[in-house]
């Protein structure tokens, strides 16, 4: 139940996610002439009569008079006139679509190829850049243009099409309309010049329209159409939830090179369409070191073909290692593969048949999934005789053969004469290694038997023939034929696991490099450092990055030219790579890459390769484009910090804006209210007063007016300690002088209160900002005298800690702080009914001593006081500066 829920809710997004951008709409036919331009015309103004807005941005009509009479009622965008080669022709003009933005546009001849000079390569291209800017598109299209048929069309005419469309684009379609005629009915159009010019026709009926070409394609388009039309009402009885939806097949593809790699894949991808299942195109990894021109061809051939499945819809992968049908099963069983697609192998006569090939060993493995061998035909590679057998040895591997042979042969001979060293095979032996570890499993072989040769020719009685004399020599060469080909096959079998292990850790360690520096960037300069970094050393490519949010750019070279500079915007435009190595904008000599997360574009990162490298192979693609999305992750999490950061200190904000509007309403009302009732009093009764109670007034103004006086003190001493910073103007003072003038100070305000100070014997002095430690003296000492009772003394304790470091402690009678509450005390405007959050306090002073002692170096503390009776503020200084 749940794993058909799962599938309904993923056919939901994937049909939401088809309807929030354009829609297509395919008018599909089996041959030019079928009348697809005239249908999807016919349409048109039938929609067109609904209140649709539409337009025509490119039909063809091929001269054809009924065809034209229907253009005629439609609004037309004008084309663009692109020069090539001395001549003017006509193309659709993309912006002036995209400017005017019809409801639904016609453009015909979906497989188009467009003029070089054109920001995409393929109509379908334009096509897709409508339907992502919203529009929706009608479209024409014959069969033989389906790019996964193109093998099967050219079997059938013999004629291999050019032009053709990937078959992911059909994930777009919101309708496939089939524009059929019999075949009989489309000979007679063209033979009454309907479709084709009289010259043309005539050629066309000799080549391709023939009857038996057409019913092919008429065949192969009803099959196109009905495979589509089954995956739509599957599609909408899953979100419907009639029908349970089940689980595609995995079929995975192998290409080796070997001519037939791009033919294998179309089969393949044939066979994953029909049975409605995923499907991946691996190939094997080539050693770098061997570079023959055969080899060099088959990595081509590899790349294109990867390059096709792509182009596809398909998925592709590397393998790693020389063990191909070994890592193959492993690789079908680990991942659940339903079906292994291979081409079935090629007899050679030429070539010594050492193992079997990979179907064989794969039969011998006894697979328990599907084995399909297709029967396609190879190309045909012309190569000289030695690269031909080029898998027997190359020239490299004979030099290093030969090489090892001869310096074997003289560091024997030299052993065996001036250090009586009587077990010679043990160098052979040796050198056998260490061909093995530099060359293939053949080439030790082949040195495996020539060292042997050489020993028994060189060291083994009689000397400098190949006959051997005693029994004990013929044994002993045997196993020694039979130790080197033994320490061959296990250190040529090492070498390849070294090689696999070390290219499959590659793309790992970078990948783990780079997301450990990533981990750590706090801002966008932080990150956009590291990728530069990392993208040009592991690339070896020039690096350029532009950021529009910030507008900035970042480059490790001189800044791009204003022709590249639109195509970088087209991708962050488009979020898609355009440039070198893709098909849009491709007279670029960079590769731009759209920084995507959160189905946002972050940015753009540029790449410019050596001038010498024509094309870029899967490993290092793959490798670019993974890098390029964790820096965008990396960006976006930057982004998300700062915006958070942004919302912490907007809230703390309005916190503190509200606690200071609170406590600013709450105790400067209270003495201005007194202030001014005093002031009234004495104003309407004055005259009935005595003089007692007269001065008793004015005397409440006074206090009133110094209490608010503090207030407003506190207020501006917390802003400027808290926003602008404390500027420390430092001297020598003594601590008796600092006491006894914040202890003169609190009487002037409170003459009723008591204070007891003690102080040590001997003098002592502080190099400190004298007026702001006498401030926070004073306001722990008013803290204090507030909360104690009456008649009871707030005490003064000074005592020398040690040679640098004094504490003045100031203790109460009061209450006390319970002791979960004591750190919380000099937090601002934290509200309690003690000290001095009391019906007196603002919440402010002891905030203020904490930032004075801190700016200090030195430590407050709220502790007990003696006896466990009221409060002890400690406040420990050091007595010189400390920086």
């Amino acid at each position: 139940m749940d794993k058909n829920r799962t599938n309904k809710a993923d056919v939901l997004l994937q049909h939401t996610q088809r309807y929030q951008s354009g829609r297509l709409t395919i008018f599909l036919g089996a041959a030019p002439g079928v009348g697809k331009t005239f249908a999807m015309l016919v349409r048109a103004h039938e929609l067109a009569l609904q209140g649709n807005n539409i337009a025509i941005g490119y039909v063809e009509t091929h001269g054809r008079a009924e065809t034209e009479n229907l253009v005629a009622g439609l609004a037309i965008i004008p084309r663009k006139m692109i020069a090539y080669q001395g001549h003017q022709l006509e193309e659709m003009d993309l912006d002036a679509v995209l400017d005017k933005k019809p409801s639904i546009v016609l453009v015909d001849e979906f497989a188009h190829t467009n003029m070089p000079s054109s920001r995409h390569e393929k109509r379908w291209q334009d096509i897709n850049e409508l339907l992502d800017a919203g529009i929706d598109v009608f479209t024409t299209m014959n069969i033989q243009h389906l790019e996964s048929l193109n093998d099967v069309v050219f079997q059938i005419t013999g004629i291999r099409v050019a032009e053709t469309v990937p078959d992911r684009v059909f994930e777009r379609i919101r309708d496939i309309r089939l524009i059929d005629l019999p075949v009989n009915e489309l000979l007679e159009r063209l033979n009454q010049g309907k479709v084709y010019v009289p010259e043309q026709a005539e050629q066309a009926l000799q080549r391709f329209f023939n009857h038996s070409n057409l019913t092919a394609l008429r065949e192969l388009a009803m099959q196109t159409v009905a495979s589509y039309v089954d995956s739509d009402v599957r599609e909408n009885f899953a979100i419907q939830g009639l029908t349970p939806v089940p689980l595609k097949n995995h079929i995975l593809i192998m290409v080796d090179g070997q001519g037939h790699s791009e033919a294998l894949v179309r089969a393949g991808c044939r066979i994953a369409e029909n049975r409605l299942a995923n499907w991946t195109v691996v190939a094997f990894s080539q050693d770098s070191k061997i570079t023959t021109k055969q080899e060099n061809s088959q990595s081509r051939e590899i790349e294109t073909a990867l390059n096709l499945t792509r182009q596809l819809g398909g998925m592709t992968e590397t393998l790693y290692g020389k063990q191909h049908a070994k890592t193959l099963f492993d690789y079908v069983m680990d991942h659940g593969i339903s079906t292994l697609v291979l081409a079935q192998p090629a007899q050679s006569n030429f070539q010594l048949r050492f193992k079997p090939n990979v179907v064989d060993q794969l039969l011998q493995l006894k697979p328990r999934f599907e084995l399909s061998i297709v029967p396609v035909v190879a190309q045909q590679k012309y190569y000289s005789i030695l690269e031909a057998n080029a898998g027997f040895l190359s020239l490299r591997e004979t030099g290093y053969v030969v090489a090892t042979t001869v310096i074997s042969i003289v560091i024997a001979s030299i052993g065996e004469q001036y250090l009586g060293i009587e077990d010679l095979s043990v160098i052979f032996i040796t050198a056998v290694v260490f061909v093995a570890s530099k060359t293939r499993m053949l080439a030790a072989v082949f040195s495996a038997i020539l060292f042997f040769l050489a020993y028994n020719f060189f060291f083994i009685s009689p000397k400098f023939t190949l006959q051997i004399s005693a029994h004990q020599g013929m044994i002993t060469v045997v196993a020694f034929l039979g130790a080197a080909l033994i320490a061959s096959r296990l250190a040529s079998r090492l070498k390849e696991q070294v090689t696999a292990l070390k290219a499959a850790n590659s793309y790992n360690s970078i990948m783990q490099d780079l997301g450990q520096k990533l981990s750590i960037a706090v801002d966008l300069q932080h990150v956009q450092d590291i990728a530069q970094h990392s993208l040009s050393k592991n690339l070896n490519a020039d690096v350029w990055m532009y950021f529009p949010e910030t507008d900035q750019e970042k480059t490790a070279s001189d800044s791009i030219s204003d022709k590249e500079k639109i195509s970088a915007n087209w991708t962050f435009k488009n979020h898609q790579p355009s440039g070198r190595f893709t098909q849009t904008l491709t007279e670029n000599d960079w590769w731009f890459l759209p920084l995507l997360a959160s189905k946002q574009c972050l940015g753009v990162v540029g790449l410019k390769f050596s001038s010498l490298q024509l094309a870029l192979n899967s490993e290092q693609k793959q490798l670019a484009e993974v890098m390029v999305e964790y820096i965008a992750q990396a960006i976006s999490r930057t982004q998300l910090t700062k915006a958070l950061e942004i919302a912490n200190v907007s809230s703390e904000t309005e916190k503190l804006r509200s606690a200071l509007l609170s406590s600013v309403s709450h105790d400067l009302r209270s003495p201005l209210a007194s202030m001014i009732g005093a002031a009234d009093t004495l104003s309407n009764y004055r005259h009935a007063m005595d003089e007692k109670d007269q001065d008793s007034l004015l005397e409440a103004i006074h206090l009133e007016g110094e209490r608010l006086d503090r207030y407003i003190q506190n207020l501006l001493d917390m802003t400027r300690l808290g926003h602008e910073g404390l500027s420390l103007k430092r001297d020598w003072i003594g601590v008796d002088e600092l006491i006894g003038s914040a202890v003169r100070r609190l009487k002037r305000y409170m003459p009723k209160s008591l204070v007891e100070v003690h102080l040590p014997d001997e003098t002592l002095s502080l190099f400190v900002h004298a007026a702001l430690i006498e401030q926070a003296i004073f306001n722990v000492l008013e803290n204090a005298a507030k909360f104690s009772p009456e008649h009871k003394a707030v005490s003064v304790h000074v005592a020398k800690l040690n040679e640098n470091e004094i504490e003045i402690a100031i203790s109460d009678q009061g209450q006390g702080i319970p002791e979960d509450e004591r750190d919380r005390i000099f937090d601002m405007f934290y509200t309690m009914e003690r000290g001095d959050r009391g019906q007196y306090g603002t919440g402010l002073g002891l905030t203020i001593v904490k930032a004075i002692i801190g700016a200090h170096m030195g430590e407050i503390v709220a502790s007990s006081a003696k006896n466990n009776q009221g409060t002890c503020i400690r406040m420990q200084l050091p007595i010189q500066q400390v920086e």
